[in-house]
């Protein structure tokens, strides 16, 4: 694998840094959504968020898409929200002959950076629709397939308190998301800093920083990031440790886990490991790496039992469990790298 460019590796980092403050200027705190949803975008995945209303999950979004040289589309979705309003449809139009012939119309979907609101509030179908277009990246109508535009990045969100009239997503669609990141209340000191930035008068402009070829090349250069035999050695060992079939599953995992997380999960905590070491100027990937990404990583991953839900026992618990209980490998020799 040919080296990095150190300085290609340095404007990356610096580029992240850059980003995180420009966001930071409307969005208060949540550094640690924004750092995992920039190591989705240099990764080519997709995210889910997570939180209950008010918390800003909608507006952190639109500033990601405001400072990016990209298309960005907003999709509310609702009970009777169709797979043809979000992929598009062909309609009857008259041509320069006049005759008349079926032409396709996108739809929202073809944008470089989708909204996804509340994507629990629409039915399987439609759901299924975006998530074919999320790992295809492209849509079919008419019999034509359409591709998607480059970068094509989702993010969902997810009321988790509302569960009335919603469509959960089933564990298999769930694992077309890289990351399932919870968003969580503000401390008392960002609660006053968000009331006295959004009462007020004032009104922030944002740069753009980043253009679709830049953002490209940035996806180039984290994949090129190394890691050691003993990094994927520890990646692969989390994610089977899920498994409550599996010889390595310990107890506590056979106890509260029916379904453990599969081998996307391993290649997801690979790549985010390699985004969070390539974004604080690192072309290695450490076990460390591994362990602070883990529970974005496996959280939607994990279908507890019924005896895990009746003691309280939550995904991140367990993981937090697992991270205790796997041992941290010991660095092997410096060239033994992928």
């Amino acid at each position: 694998m040919p080296a990095a460019d150190p300085a290609a590796l340095r404007e990356l980092a610096q580029v992240y840094k850059t980003m995180a403050q420009e966001i930071g200027r409307v969005v208060v705190g949540q550094s640690e959504v924004i750092e995992q949803i920039m190591m989705a975008l240099f990764t080519r995945g997709h995210c889910l968020l997570v939180g209950v209303p008010g918390l800003a999950k909608t507006l952190l979004i639109r500033t990601v898409a405001q400072i990016l040289h990209l298309s960005f589309k907003r999709i509310q979705f609702t009970p009777d929200l169709m797979p043809a309003d979000i992929t598009g449809t062909d309609i009857l139009q008259d041509d320069a002959t006049g005759k008349r012939r079926f032409v396709f119309l996108p739809g929202p979907l073809f944008a470089n950076i989708v909204l996804a609101d509340e994507i629990n509030r629409t039915p399987p179908k439609t759901q299924a629709a975006l998530l074919e277009a999320m790992q295809e990246h492209h849509v079919t109508a008419g019999g034509e397939t359409y591709p998607l535009p480059q970068p094509f990045f989702v993010l969902a969100t997810q009321n988790p308190i509302e569960q009335e009239g919603t469509y959960p997503l089933p564990e298999a669609q769930l694992d077309r998301f890289m990351f399932n990141i919870l968003v969580g209340y503000p401390s008392l000191a960002e609660e006053i800093e968000v009331m006295k930035q959004t009462t007020g008068t004032r009104k922030i402009e944002l740069e753009a920083l980043l253009t679709g070829e830049q953002i490209a090349r940035m996806q180039d250069l984290v994949r090129q990031a190394v890691a050691a035999d003993h990094v994927f050695a520890y990646a692969a060992q989390l994610a089977r440790a899920t498994r409550p079939k599996d010889s390595s599953a310990p107890k506590f995992i056979t106890e509260c886990v029916s379904w453990g997380a599969g081998p996307r999960a391993s290649q997801y905590l690979i790549l985010a490991g390699k985004a969070r070491a390539v974004m604080q100027g690192r072309m290695h990937v450490t076990t460390q790496d591994i362990q602070a990404i883990a529970k974005p990583v496996l959280r939607h991953r994990l279908v507890t039992t019924f005896h895990a839900d009746a003691q309280g026992v939550t995904p991140d618990s367990i993981v937090d469990k697992l991270l205790a209980h796997i041992p941290q490998p010991l660095a092997q020799a410096a060239g033994d790298v992928r």
